[in-house]
Parts: C-alpha cells; structure tokens; sequence
C-alpha cells in the first residue's frame, strides 16, 4: 500500500494498513493510525500525530513549521484525531513555545481545497472550513462550525460551536456559538437555526437560542449584564450556558 516513488523516514511509524501515493514524503517522527489515506504528492512532517482512518488528497503540506518569524526550530506538535479529510492543497502547521507548542485537530472534520490552519490552532469536532478559508495562529474553534469560502479568521479569535461564517467573511473579533455572521458586512445575522436543526437541537431549546440572541444583541445590555442575563436563562436551557460561558470568556471581544 505504500507506492515505491514514496519516501518514508526510518523513524515513522505508520500503521499495517495506511495507504501512501506516488511522490508523496513521510518525514521523520511522523505517526499516522490505521486506515488512514495519503495521495499523491503530500507531505507530512513532525513530530506530527495523525489518528485513524483520515484521508489526505494530493499537494496537501501537513506538519510543516509555522510562519512565524519568531520561530527558531523548537521542538513542536502536530496532533490530528480520527476520520478527517484534507482536500488538495490544505496546509496545517505546528505550534510555537509562544503558546503550548502544539496544534491540535479533533476528528470529522473536512477542510476543503486551499484551507489553512495556522500554527497553536485548536479545532474540536465535526467543522467544515470551504475553499480558501484561513484561520491565523493560535485560533480557536468549537464543534461543528463552519468558515465560508475565503472567510478569514484573526488571531487569537475564538469561533463558538454551531456557528456560521459566509463566503468572504474577515473576523476580527470572537464569534458566540450559535451565530451567523454575513460574508459581506461581517455582523452579526441571527442564529445558526437550520444547522441546530440538523443536529438535532428541539424547537424549544432553539427558541431559547433565538431568545438569547436577542438578549446578547438586541436588548442594549452592556456585555456583563447580558451575561448575567443568559446565565439565569441557562438554568433551564443548559444549552444557552455555552453561549454565557463564551461571551463571559471571549480574548477578543464578541462581534458586534
């Protein structure tokens, strides 16, 4: 399963059955789990953990060193969970000592073509980034969020599960879980309700989301006072606490 044009480093450690395409260089102290697919033309370098079953398609650069200017060679990570799938041209970096030297990568996620995850990122489960979209160096993101083609992500912002960004959108500042933001006047645009939806959130608890939205943006609540607002609202919609618990917490502020 491993094409003889590939190069794999004598350290690597690659499970029984992973697949690796014509051209494609596995460097040294890579681990990829079993199941996993690498095409053609990709490289995957370390110290880089990759999990089980995750396909990788051609000219993706996985585990390269970050574009930071201040990094210097330090040892750094790359952890990547199960069942992924990074279309052709993805790049994903490693971490810096700036923050904890590692970015990390949960599982069910797809990064369409071109998509790029900068260094001491930390993405949980079940996101989709389309197209061109770019998240800058220490990024965070819930679960199932989704960056609409070329939306473009600041550092250190901090992106909220079940959230929504539209084609184009620049964010500067965090984004609530359950939001949608417009790809063009990068405002706020309601809640992310069809995808709630789909994931099985009821009518009434969406209800409460709507609710909560409404507190956080249309009520004219300074921030901490919305705040508290939502946290008595979480006592009988615990989903409504996430959103509490993010805007209580958020490095950049929320967007407004």
């Amino acid at each position: 399963m491993i094409h003889p044009t590939a190069i794999i480093h004598p350290s690597a450690k690659l499970a029984d059955n992973v697949s690796v395409g014509p051209f494609s260089l596995i460097g040294e102290n890579v681990t990829i789990g079993e199941g996993s697919v690498i095409a053609s033309h990709v490289v995957v370098k370390g110290e880089t953990i990759i999990g089980k079953r995750n396909k990788i398609f051609q000219f993706c650069s996985i585990g390269e060193d970050c574009q930071d200017k201040k990094y210097a060679g330090e040892p750094t990570r790359l952890d990547i969970g199960d069942d992924n799938v990074f279309r052709e041209g993805v790049t994903v970096h490693r971490g810096t000592v700036q923050d904890d030297a590692l970015t990390r990568i949960g599982s069910r996620n797809l990064f369409m073509v071109n998509a790029h995850v900068a260094h001491d990122c930390k993405l949980g489960d079940d996101n989709i980034m389309a197209n061109n979209s770019m998240i800058a160096g220490h990024v965070h993101l819930g679960d199932h969020v989704i960056l609409g083609g070329a939306t473009a992500v600041h550092q250190f912002c901090h992106i909220g599960s079940h959230s929504f960004t539209g084609g184009g959108a620049v964010i500067l500042r965090d984004i609530p879980p359950y939001v949608m933001v417009s790809g063009t006047k990068h405002i706020p645009q309601g809640i992310n309700s069809e995808g709630l939806k789909r994931r099985g959130f009821d009518s009434a608890t969406i209800m409460q989301i709507k609710r909560a939205y409404k507190v956080l943006y249309r009520s004219n609540l300074r921030v901490d006072e919305a705040v508290r607002e939502l946290s008595e609202m979480a006592k009988d919609t615990p989903e409504v606490g996430l959103l509490a618990e993010f805007v209580a917490h958020a490095p950049r502020g929320i967007i407004r």
